[in-house]
């Protein structure tokens, strides 16, 4: 049975059910798949291989002659390493929390494990979410198993990369600008970005807690749907966290065309700045889904300019409040040789921190401090809010919204290390859902003549997630982006 790590989630769970395969074939097969190619992807930063056996082998004891399973029991899943997991190690790739086990599960890893999930182990991501490449994790960068030398992307660059090279059945990202949207389309596989608020962020190590949102990386649509009705829904636990009913997001499949959506695609999109290959498969795309029923119009978000700019003033003050509290004192690193208290808490700050996370949290500390604050933080706030009104009134007049994922395919590894700026503008087409609070999803469109994925992007109404969805399957439906597999080089 060592082929099942090539079958979508859904696939596997149904030769699961039927008892043509155990959780032992399953994890099994996974594990081979790791042993052979995470050399070259270099996807996680904890494994728990051993782990999931032995909870694979008790499960199948417990469900001889009983078929009764639930859409995750049996099934290998990889977790972004700032989602805390209880007694397995939760680094947010960074030196500063290298030998933290959290002493709780985050919500979304207890509804897992309420289904009988088996965690494959925990992935690789930029420091505390702060990246578009995985380049800026302390344990080395993850790759694009479409080509080893590229980027995956980031933050949640280890989870889609994971999931495109077949190490696992599916995974977990976040998303606080585009973080898993962004790695999806350069790694070929698709990333959901829920509502704010749809789905707990107990448990998630707060990169900006306003923008944060945890969210499926999948092989196709349908794992997706899968995996969002399993953790979405409202938590007490989570002062923000929707209290509203959560639908079978399966359902959004039953019908198979556009008809009567109108699909928006904003011209600010398709500007000076987009690659010639992006732009050229995602039009053939808003041609497909015309084809499938669905009206197009153009449409204006006149803030989407300003995004980047609104985007790391309050992103990077939000850092700098959340990541005030690793200090040396409670948990995480602390400098072993110091004067008094205050030299440790610099000595610790300095070693533990790496390089994007101190610009970041300089940046929103003088975002913050005396004197700028109204004319920085203040303004960006006022700012959000246009941005928010833009899509407001944008859907007033159509259902959905049509755009790029990235301005480019996946850049070679160091080509934009040098220059954050030009790694800031990586999420110039994801950034203003994050700012609005959207939902939104990213699908397989094309390849560029190098061979490398382009990702489509389909944004919705809040807590529309039926309508994306619906859209993203129609779509996948009809074409064959999404069956491409990389041959790992």
């Amino acid at each position: 049975m060592t082929g099942l790590h090539k079958l979508t989630l859904a696939e596997t769970q149904r030769k699961f059910t039927a008892g043509e395969v155990t959780a032992h074939d399953i994890v099994q097969s996974y594990a081979l798949r790791i042993n052979q190619v995470e050399p070259k992807v270099k996807a996680y930063v904890t494994q728990t291989v051993s782990s999931a056996i032995e909870q694979a082998d008790a499960l199948d004891e417990k469900l001889k002659g009983w078929r009764r399973t639930m859409p995750l029991m049996g099934m290998p899943v990889a977790i972004k390493d700032n989602i805390c997991t209880e007694h397995v190690l939760t680094t947010c790739s960074s030196r500063m929390l290298g030998n933290f086990t959290p002493p709780y599960d985050a919500t979304v890893i207890a509804r897992l494990r309420g289904q009988g999930y088996l965690l494959l182990g925990k992935t690789n991501l930029d420091e505390f979410a702060m990246g578009s490449s995985t380049e800026n994790s302390a344990f080395g960068p993850s790759r694009n198993p479409w080509n080893v030398s590229h980027v995956p992307g980031g933050s949640s660059g280890g989870s889609a990369a994971a999931v495109a090279a077949d190490e696992c059945v599916a995974a977990l990202g976040s998303d606080t600008g585009g973080s898993i949207r962004q790695p999806a389309a350069l790694c070929g596989v698709v990333g959901l970005k829920p509502t704010y608020g749809r789905v707990s962020r107990f448990g998630l190590v707060a990169f900006a807690s306003s923008l944060d949102q945890i969210g499926p990386i999948t092989k196709d649509v349908t794992d997706a749907a899968i995996m969002l009705n399993v953790i979405a829904g409202h938590d007490p636990l989570d002062a923000t966290s929707a209290n509203l009913p959560v639908p079978d997001y399966t359902r959004a499949f039953k019908k198979k065309d556009l008809k009567k959506l109108k699909v928006g695609v904003p011209k600010e999109f398709f500007a000076e700045g987009l690659d010639p290959e992006v732009e050229q498969a995602v039009q053939a795309a808003i041609e497909e889904l015309k084809s499938l029923g669905g009206t197009i119009k153009e449409i204006s978000l006149p803030t989407t300019d300003y995004a980047v700019a609104i985007y790391y003033l309050i992103a990077t003050a939000e850092a700098s409040s959340n990541l005030a509290r690793f200090d040396g004192v409670k948990y995480g690193l602390r400098a072993k040789q110091s004067k008094d208290l205050l030299d440790m808490y610099m000595k610790t700050r300095q070693e533990g921190f790496g390089p994007e996370v101190k610009r970041r949290i300089m940046l929103g500390t003088y975002a913050l401090s005396a004197g700028y604050y109204d004319a920085y933080y203040g303004k960006a706030q006022a700012a959000r809010e246009m941005t928010k009104k833009d899509f407001d009134e944008a859907f007033n007049e159509v259902d959905l919204i049509v755009t790029p994922v990235t301005p480019t395919p996946a850049f070679k590894l160091g080509e934009k290390s040098e220059d954050p700026l030009q790694m800031y503008l990586s999420d110039i087409f994801t950034i203003s859902v994050n700012l609005a609070g959207l939902p939104a999803i990213s699908i397989p469109c094309g390849f560029s003549k190098a061979g490398l994925p382009i990702g489509l992007q389909l944004i919705g109404r809040p807590f529309e997630e039926e309508t994306i969805l619906r859209a993203a399957h129609a779509y996948e439906q009809a074409t064959a982006w999404h069956a491409k597999k990389p041959n790992i080089r």
